[in-house]
């Protein structure tokens, strides 16, 4: 065992974060008054906050300070400073999802999420950027405009979680929490260079993940939709899971939830199936490159890996049947009277999307069937393998583009480009299923931007993938900053 690292107060984990103010190393205060200072150093170029609570993040770290002064219990998370999603309602603040008609509305209470975050103890310092009702790849909306990326400003850090992930990599922020239905956490991880991890379907509670900060309707299941960490280090998404996971509601009055500990923390323990690109969908070579050298540490570590889809796995038929529960869910939340709209839209989405928005429920439970029968075939498939290794996304950050996402295309570093649509392909495997799967920064491409490994465990074995991502990290490092991000020095 080595030295503990330095606590670095612009780009250190959570954990060191929580650990530094514990030992006196920092005060609560301190390092959130040096947050906001990066904030103001990098916010306008970045756009990455939509609200910031300046003056509630300083009275809470003054109290986290005395608390601790006074040997008070702290929680795992006590005077650090983290954001989270606009998409979360946080009590009388706005929850637009970029929707110019909730600009003026007020979350009537903080969401679930919110709530556990802030009883472990964490500082709030306000919300970011969103696109309008989550549904894109990058993070632009009337309201709040546009967020770029600290890689490039000209790219995009993508979406929906977007304005998270490039506070997170500018060190603006210490954790945060996202959604991901589409990829959205999994997607802005991988572009922007960060970790970010999608849990077991239904672990972390949605409430209060409503436009205008509402409650959903009681007993709601997406079937789809989880919430779940993101930041800079493995450890972080370990730490933000045990803080977040949990049931709710009646649910929590008889049952238990907790995180199983890890099939393995040693690479060389590890038995790995590997997908690092499928004819049906292509994956840009400077991807794909990245990708390769990650997988190859793996077998140098001495893992076990096996190339190839789990028996019974179609990949196309996969998607298919993921963007039919998609569009049916998309669908079936929408407001009847915002449903012409919709259904003018669907021809130009992919067939499956408007299949399953109009679909009747005999058709729906045929399909649900499908999902059902996919979700068996990967728990068998994860009885003699532990995880699964696939592309997050096909490409890296691309430029922004205000287009309509069922006419915009994705350019390829090494020329072509492709559907905007592919991007979902990739995260569907763990979607469809409701597994787990932690996105891992593993390197840049041959262009200098982030490429995110996506890491897919057994259902309810979270503790997996990040302790995989945890490992591949000693073996080839993890999160590195941006250029040019290294921000005002602490006083």
């Amino acid at each position: 065992m080595g030295a503990p690292r330095p606590f670095d107060p612009a780009f250190g984990s959570a954990v060191d974060a929580a650990a530094a103010i514990r030992g006196g190393v920092i005060s609560s205060v301190e390092l959130t008054q040096y947050t906001f200072a990066r904030i103001d150093a990098h916010q306008p170029a970045l756009n990455a906050y939509v609200y910031q609570m300046r003056e509630e993040a300083l009275e809470a770290a003054q109290a986290a300070d005395a608390a601790l002064a006074r040997g008070e219990a702290v929680g795992d998370l006590h005077g650090v400073p983290i954001n989270v999603k606009e998409s979360f309602g946080v009590q009388g603040r706005p929850c637009t999802w970029g929707l110019p008609a909730f600009a003026h509305t007020h979350a009537p209470a903080h969401a679930a999420a919110v709530q556990r975050l802030l009883d472990a103890g964490a500082i709030l310092l306000g919300a970011t950027n969103v696109p309008t009702t989550l549904m894109d790849g990058q993070a632009f909306n009337d309201i709040y405009g546009t967020t770029n990326s600290p890689w490039d400003l000209g790219r995009t850090p993508g979406g929906s979680s977007g304005g998270t992930a490039a506070s997170l990599a500018a060190g603006l922020a210490f954790l945060s929490i996202g959604s991901d239905i589409g990829g959205s956490i999994r997607s802005p991880a991988s572009l922007s260079g960060i970790y970010g991890h999608k849990p077991t379907l239904d672990v972390v509670p949605l409430t209060g993940h409503q436009p205008g900060g509402g409650a959903p309707p009681p007993g709601l299941a997406t079937l789809l939709a989880v919430a779940g960490p993101m930041g800079r280090f493995a450890e972080d998404m370990a730490l933000g899971l045990r803080v977040l996971g949990g049931l709710e509601g009646a649910d929590a009055r008889a049952l238990r939830w907790s995180l199983p500990a890890p099939r393995h923390t040693e690479l060389r323990e590890f038995r790995i199936g590997v997908v690092l690109e499928d004819p049906a969908v292509p994956v840009s070579s400077e991807t794909t490159a990245v990708l390769a050298d990650a997988v190859r540490a793996c077998e140098r570590a001495g893992a076990t890996v096996t190339h190839g889809w789990p028996a019974g796995i179609r990949f196309e038929a996969l998607i298919d049947t993921y963007l039919f529960h998609l569009g049916a869910f998309d669908y079936s939340m929408t407001p009847e009277e915002a449903r012409p709209a919709m259904r003018a839209m669907l021809p130009g989405r992919p067939p499956a999307v408007g299949a399953g928005a109009l679909s009747s429920f005999a058709d729906w439970q045929a399909r649900n069937l499908e999902r059902l029968a996919c979700r068996a075939l990967w728990e068998r498939y994860f009885a003699d393998v532990d995880v699964f290794l696939l592309p997050t996304t096909p490409t890296t950050a691309f430029a922004h583009d205000r287009s309509h996402a069922d006419v915009r295309t994705i350019p390829f570093p090494e020329g072509g480009s492709h559907p905007f649509w592919d991007f979902l392909s990739y995260i569907a495997p763990a979607t469809l299923t409701g597994c787990p799967a932690t996105t891992a920064p593993v390197g840049l491409s041959k262009s200098g931007l982030p490429v995110g490994l996506q890491i897919m465990a057994p259902s309810h074995e979270d503790a997996t993938s990040i302790a995989f991502a945890q490992a591949l990290a000693r073996e080839i490092g993890g999160f590195r900053p941006p250029p040019g991000y290294d921000g005002p020095a602490r006083a």
